[in-house]
This record gives C-alpha cells, sequence and structure tokens, in this order.
C-alpha cells in the first residue's frame, strides 16, 4: 500500500502522534485514516498556522450526510487526541470536548427457535450460480456458526488469519481486538470438525492456501465486516421471524452465547464467581464488570440466573431512583 504524505501544516504533528501512540502499544489504523482525512480537510481550508480553534474545528465537527453517531465520534475522538498532543507541546489549539450522543437499543437474545429457523433459511439459501458467490456462501454459513457457538465480534471473525486457526486442538487466536488485547479461544468439537472440511474445500476451490481464513471475492483480502452485516439483514429478512420489535444484529448473538452460557452454568449448579473470570477471558473483557453488563441489558428476559444470582447485584447495583 503506498504511503501517504502529509501536505498540512499539522502533518509533522499527525506523524508524531501517530509514532508516540504505536510506541506505547497501541495499533491505531483507523485512527490514521481519519487523520489523514483531517489532513486533506486543513489542506482544503488553507489553514496556515499550527494553531487551531473551535470555529477552523466546528465544520470538522459537524455530522456528514449518511454518517451515524458512532462514526462522527470517531472523528471527534482522533482529533481530540491530535489536539491534545499539540497542548502537551505548549501549543495554543483548541481541545473538543463535546461528543454527540447516540442511542443503545436493547440486545436481542434469540431464541433456540429463532436460531435454528435462522441456520435452515442460510442453509438451504441458493446463491448465485457464479464461483465466487458459491465460495462466500460456504463461508457464510460457518462464520455465522462461529458468532453464534464462540461468540464473537463481527470483526474478530471476518480479520482472522489463516495462521491463527488451529484445526487441529480447534483454537483461534484473537490479536489485537477491541482494547488491543489478544485472547485463545477455544471452538466447540464439531465446529472445529466443520473448520476442518470447509479449509480443505476452500483450498481446493481457490487453489491455494490464502492469507485470511475467510478471504473476500478478492482472495487476497479479508471477507468485511459491512458484507456479513448487510448478509445477516438479508438471512434475518427471510426468517419467519422477521418484523419482530427488536430487531437483532450480528452482535446479538454475542450477547445470546454470554446469556445461554450463565443461564446454562447456573441450572448445572455451578459457582458464578469461579465461572465468571472464565468467561471474561473467553470473550476478550477486561473484567467480569464487562460480561456482566450483558446480563444487566437483558436480566429482565432471562430469569434463571436472576433467581440464583448473588453476585450481580454488588458489581453492578441497581440505580436508586
Amino acid at each position: 500500500m503506498k504511503k501517504y504524505t502529509y501536505q498540512s501544516i499539522l502533518g509533522p504533528y499527525i506523524e508524531g502522534l501517530l509514532k508516540e501512540k504505536r510506541s506505547n502499544g497501541y495499533n491505531y489504523s483507523k485512527e490514521e485514516l481519519v487523520l489523514q482525512r483531517f489532513d486533506l480537510y486543513c489542506t482544503q481550508k488553507r489553514l496556515d498556522t499550527v494553531h487551531i480553534t473551535k470555529k477552523f474545528l466546528s465544520e470538522w465537527m459537524m455530522r456528514s450526510e449518511n454518517e451515524g453517531p458512532h462514526n462522527q465520534n470517531a472523528r471527534i475522538c482522533a482529533v481530540r487526541q491530535l489536539c491534545l498532543f499539540m497542548a502537551s507541546m505548549g501549543i495554543d489549539v483548541y481541545v473538543p470536548i463535546r461528543y454527540c450522543t447516540s442511542y443503545k437499543p436493547m440486545p436481542h437474545i434469540f431464541t433456540r427457535e429463532e436460531i435454528h429457523n435462522f441456520f435452515y433459511v442460510l442453509d438451504t439459501a441458493e446463491p448465485a450460480d457464479r464461483t465466487f458467490t458459491k465460495r462466500l456462501h460456504q463461508e457464510y454459513r460457518l462464520i455465522f456458526r462461529m458468532y453464534c457457538l464462540c461468540g464473537l465480534r463481527n470483526s474478530e471473525a471476518c480479520g482472522i488469519l489463516t495462521e491463527n486457526v488451529n484445526l487441529q486442538e480447534g483454537i483461534l487466536t484473537i490479536l489485537n481486538a477491541k482494547g488491543h488485547k489478544d485472547r485463545l479461544v477455544y471452538m466447540p468439537d464439531d465446529l472445529t470438525d466443520s473448520c476442518r472440511k470447509y479449509y480443505e474445500w476452500l483450498c481446493q476451490t481457490i487453489s491455494c492456501s490464502p492469507r485470511y481464513f475467510f478471504p473476500a471475492s478478492d482472495v487476497e483480502k479479508p471477507i468485511r465486516n459491512t458484507l456479513m452485516a448487510s448478509v445477516f439483514n438479508r438471512i434475518w429478512e427471510n426468517t419467519k421471524f422477521a418484523g419482530c420489535g427488536n430487531k437483532p444484529t450480528i452482535h446479538d448473538f454475542r450477547f445470546t452465547f454470554v446469556v445461554s452460557r450463565m443461564n446454562s452454568w447456573t441450572e448445572e449448579g455451578r459457582d458464578l464467581n469461579v465461572m465468571m473470570p472464565y468467561l471474561s477471558r473467553y470473550l476478550g473483557h477486561k473484567t467480569t464488570k464487562e460480561t456482566l453488563y450483558y446480563f444487566f441489558l437483558v436480566s429482565d428476559a432471562y430469569n434463571t440466573v436472576r433467581k440464583k444470582d448473588t453476585i450481580a447485584s454488588t458489581v453492578i447495583p441497581e440505580a436508586e431512583i
């Protein structure tokens, strides 16, 4: 990939920020793309001073057409870090502090019937009669099972390298996930067996061993998160549960995995005080509080854990109004 050349007066400071962040262990690849856009913004606005003002940033901070709150916040946050970096060097700059807010819908916890119907629709779908379309359909069938059975995030499954899928031991090595954390994810035996059969078939189909376990139509690139979200929507709309009040997303497979696991352990009489750290580590959470947060979002719908729970209320107490 061709290296980007910064053109604005802020270029040296952007490069300095990136160097500092990466020396501290941050990947900062997404933020780098945002800062490249900001560099173009500064060039187009003909910024001729390093003293960034609130007025200069006002247009940058506005939400653009078809942009969601999350992406808007990401743009503001990246530039905020640049301003803080420059301020630490004694440069008089405005540091943006206001962030847009976004509505977080309640997660959809899939029932067994919903999951069975989803995979029935997925498995019986007829892909277009094109080689790469048929290949991608086989990838969809496996990757959705990874979401469901391992609680993976969308990006973790899409971007996993072939070398990080241990087909002998059934272990996924997830690198640089959310929070810049690495972890091992152990797959169920039947999923491991499916991965072996899929990989053997994939290598025969594309006549090589791909770098990514789930390659895109261009086998040199990974399948995209946005494509999987689109495929999920298409499959869900063809289930008999389409049109439900709380429309699910791919991430709801992860929520369902957490709640189902907690319910299963509780029904088996296992001590959640002992088991929760293992689940948190498996999911890539920093603490058990993050994992319990999943449960609290849906605890009204799932009473099994609540009946026997002895720790959640002390970790995340109910708010008193």
